[in-house]
């Protein structure tokens, strides 16, 4: 018996690829001023959005969703633009909401924001019970948010996470009371939904793009950059591999 499995040798060429690019973008582009992305368009309206709410003096209502949990990376990255946003709102004192269905993703939000309030300056501006449990129900959370939309008239709404069936009815209920909204998930069937009744939407991967973009994290941007390395690879791979499984090798010409 042999200890090398040789119908593996590619996938292992494709692994020790993927890791060299990760730690070339990680190490080597940290050295770099800056790492430039892609500018997204919903990411130009979070400070127009949180200036809006302020004007009005009307809140900022922000939910993760309630398709996942803390371990997801939709949660992780909503909660990386989160900081920034309270960090923002800290800065207008502009009200935040923060409902959810989890009480862990309560708790680290609390931290988040308590965090984001003391880097802006305005500790003194935090409010523990703005970040708080709702349901781990469905529809009961869905019911919940919905209701404090319709009450609290939040003047922008910010849908980033994961979300299920809950999508549209929070979309929809944000569209009807004239709030700017902006969604973000990486579930494709959702997503349409966030597209007809949202003002701006973060597809698919510009959800884990704008933690870095607005956080201005090194290591995230790092890895969008990695990303987008191997996407160029695999791309260049299928058309090679179109070519040749196109081109026949007995043919006249290929002879010349």
């Amino acid at each position: 018996m042999t200890w090398f499995a040789q119908d593996t040798v590619l996938t292992l060429i494709a692994a020790i690829l993927s890791i060299a690019i990760v730690l070339y973008t990680t190490f080597y582009k940290s050295k770099d001023k800056k790492i430039k992305i892609r500018e997204i368009a919903g990411l130009r309206a979070v400070e127009e959005a949180i200036g809006r709410a302020t004007e009005m003096a009307r809140p900022l209502l922000y939910t993760p969703g309630w398709g996942g949990d803390i371990q997801r990376p939709t949660t992780i990255a909503s909660l990386n633009i989160l900081s920034y946003v309270a960090q923002k709102t800290a800065q207008y004192d502009c009200d935040l909401i923060f409902p959810t269905h989890d009480p862990v993703i309560m708790a680290v939000a609390q931290e988040v924001m308590k965090e984001a309030y003391a880097n802006a300056g305005f500790p003194d501006r935090y409010r523990e019970d703005n970040a708080f449990y709702v349901s781990s129900s469905q529809f009961g959370y869905a019911a919940s948010v919905e209701g404090l939309i319709s009450r609290r008239k939040p003047a922008s709404v910010f849908l980033l996470g994961t979300f299920e069936a809950e999508s549209l009815i929070l979309a929809e209920t944000g569209n009807i009371n004239k709030a700017i909204q902006i969604a973000g998930t990486d579930s494709t069937i959702q997503l349409s939904f966030f597209i007809v009744a949202c003002d701006y939407v973060l597809i698919g991967e510009e959800l884990f793009a704008a933690s870095g973009y607005l956080s201005g994290d090194r290591s995230i941007l790092a890895s969008v950059k990695a990303q987008d390395i191997l996407k160029v690879l695999i791309a260049i791979y299928i058309l090679i591999a179109v070519l040749w499984v196109t081109i026949d090798p007995s043919s006249a010409w290929w002879k010349l």
